[in-house]
């Protein structure tokens, strides 16, 4: 089965056509090939019951709140906030770069959003204070990965709803891992700041604690509702997406006064990026059910005691897969073609849903900064002109400091898994 659907979208990757297509028509080639034709008619049936989950829902609403504060004038009050905090530390301008990262994570929820506007207003800052392009495009990059792990993230919704899991744990599980990245990756530029001497905040330039914070409230209020309605109980997590979007309006118009204009580019965006996903899950959907048909996941299963794989091992290669697959395939797509084919077995061997579903999407979030098809050094790069190759070289250090993290968070379950049982919602003692 692989084997034809491997040609089919090999034909169609050379005919230029999207991704989703690509999959979507090689699985129907393949059903052809197979002898499964007879089973097409049932075929919307089954994309049908994949893309008709609740927790879906709560995925354009989250998309859309962080449009919606993208364009409202908040990344100036997190840059404040966290110049206020750390800003007087040597290197200071890298820590602020990777708190604002943390901070801005709990808003949009998106690594490419995040590079995107630290690069138009951080690094300029960051070169006229005396750091190098390269190194202020590199440490940018690095740190927008923590986007899609501290929740609000697209991406563990989207594996929430693949495989069945919790999303309120699964956003639980995402904060201390998201809060070990960045911490990591403080000292990597701490370490940098003293070997490369790194000037320090001048204190002239310090905003004032107090007020800053006040004025910040507005932004960081969103995190809180967003975790506060959803661990006590208040609010589904599609819920919680939806007073998210009110929030985001009532802060974008007190930061910048949202127009009229903006809120329907917004809504634009959303739409343009729901679709895309939704079409991806669709197509993924058909491969699926083809791949259950031939018994693929039970052929993975049977391969993996033939070579004699235990939990250990069998996670070691699934990282590696998803390593290799984060450096050329977006995140939905590897999540939507991997996680089905390869989670089950890793269940069945004792791993836990949700730190797995942690693992996995951190490891994939590692490709966004890794060539050949690292999608935030792609924005990065094109945003603040360094040479891509140049910018994958600088970003490096971070990447094997993410790598490192990545391994301790498989062999440590319990940094996934604490706050979701303390709360009730994981699973194991």
């Amino acid at each position: 089965m692989m084997v034809w659907v491997g040609l089919a979208a090999a034909a169609f990757l050379a005919s230029g056509l999207a991704i989703a297509y690509v999959i979507g028509g090689a699985t129907v080639l393949a059903f052809l090939a197979t002898d499964n034709s007879r089973y097409l008619a049932i075929l919307p049936q089954q994309i049908f019951s994949k893309i008709d989950v609740f927790a879906l829902m709560a995925m354009p609403l989250f998309i859309l709140a962080g449009e919606l504060m993208n364009r409202g004038g908040i990344t100036g009050a997190l840059i404040n906030l966290s110049m206020a905090l750390v800003g007087r530390v040597r290197g200071g301008l890298g820590h602020v770069n990777i708190l604002t990262s943390v901070f801005f994570a709990g808003i949009s929820g998106s690594a490419v959003a995040d590079a995107a506007a630290l690069s138009n207003t951080l690094v300029p800052e960051m070169t006229r204070r005396g750091y190098s392009l390269t190194y202020a495009s590199a440490v940018t990059a690095a740190s927008s990965i923590i986007g899609p792990i501290v929740p609000p993230s697209i991406i563990l919704i989207f594996y929430g709803a693949l495989m069945g899991t919790s999303v309120t744990a699964l956003f639980l599980a995402g904060i201390v891992p998201g809060l070990v990245l960045a911490a990591a990756l403080l000292v990597v530029n701490g370490a940098f700041a003293v070997r490369q001497d790194h000037p320090r905040v001048e204190k002239a330039d310090m905003p004032p604690f107090l007020p800053t914070l006040i004025h910040s409230l507005p932004a960081m209020s969103l995190p809180i509702i967003i975790l506060g309605g959803i661990v006590f109980g208040w609010m589904t997590p599609t819920e919680a997406a939806a007073v998210a979007v009110f929030a985001a309006l009532g802060a974008g118009w007190f930061y910048a006064g949202l127009s009229g204009g903006q809120v329907v580019e917004a809504l634009r965006r959303t739409a343009i990026l729901s679709g895309s996903i939704f079409i991806i899950i669709c197509a993924v959907s058909a491969l699926g059910h083809l791949g259950a048909l031939e018994r693929v996941p039970e052929a993975i299963s049977d391969m993996v005691a033939r070579l004699g794989l235990g939990p250990a091992g069998y996670m070691l290669a699934m990282n590696v897969i998803f390593l290799l697959a984060g450096m050329v395939l977006d995140i939905p797509v590897a999540l939507a073609l991997l996680v089905p084919l390869l989670a089950p077995v890793a269940l069945a061997q004792g791993a836990d849903p949700v730190h797995l579903g942690i693992v996995l999407c951190f490891n994939l979030c590692i490709g966004l900064v890794s060539p050949p098809m690292g999608g935030c050094l792609l924005v990065v790069s094109a945003v603040t002109g360094v040479n891509y190759w140049k910018l994958a070289r600088a970003v490096l250090p971070f990447v094997l400091t993410q790598i490192a993290v990545l391994a301790l968070l498989v062999n440590v379950p319990g940094l996934s898994l604490w706050l979701p049982r303390a709360f009730g919602l994981g699973g194991g003692p």
